[in-house]
């Protein structure tokens, strides 16, 4: 996997302190579960993850979505508290505790791909900015297929985890912009190239 570092504005990316940027994680909190949900199909709106997370039951809806919901949270939550107590680290430990727990009603089975995991960690790991370092991580994890299932959820988590321990804000992929992430994604996967998916990524932020 390459990428044309010159076509990625990482300016876009803001940056203030750790604690900012989780204060700011956990106001957008409710748009963050929404839009990873949305892009996996789930049916429930904005509004009714705002909801659930108030602790109100929402019906109508297929319990399956209910507890990806739930889990987006669990993931997102724990995420936050990794951070705060500095002990996000980018591993493999806390990857598989972060699937875990974003996939825990869906992933029935989980590569052992220990040794391509520690590729891309010392790969990435030597990226000196840490936008760059969070974006090619999301990438080259969702290229790499670790799990069964639920691996764009856990790279993003991973992402995040990556840009707020450094004062960075956390970065959405919108449900508006599905189509742009698709077309990104087909490129990664087709040739390897995590251009158009990072650039992508990058001008999500504060949008």
């Amino acid at each position: 996997m390459s990428w044309d570092a010159a076509r990625i504005d990482l300016g876009r990316i803001g940056r203030s302190s750790s604690s900012r940027a989780r204060h700011r994680f956990s106001a957008v909190l409710p748009d963050l579960v929404w839009n990873a949900a949305a892009l996996e199909g789930n049916t429930f709106t904005l509004p009714e993850v705002r909801t659930l997370l108030d602790g109100v039951t929402v019906g109508g809806h297929p319990i399956e979505d209910e507890r990806q919901v739930f889990a987006l949270v669990d993931g997102y939550t724990h995420l936050d508290a990794l951070v705060a107590s500095q002990g996000f680290v980018l591993s493999k430990v806390v990857s598989d505790d972060l699937h875990g727990r974003v996939a825990v009603h869906e992933a029935i089975e989980q590569d052992e791909l220990e040794a391509r995991f520690a590729s891309i960690c010392a790969f990435v790991g030597a990226l000196e900015d840490p936008r760059e370092r969070a974006l090619a991580y999301f990438a080259a994890a969702t290229r790499s297929q670790f799990y069964f299932d639920g691996n764009k959820r856990t790279a993003r988590l991973m992402m995040t985890g990556l840009l707020m321990s450094e004062g960075y804000d956390a970065v959405s992929i919108p449900f508006v912009r599905q189509f742009e992430f698709n077309q990104a994604l087909d490129v990664l996967f087709t040739r390897d190239d995590a251009t158009p998916l990072m650039a992508f990524v990058a001008d999500c932020a504060a949008s």
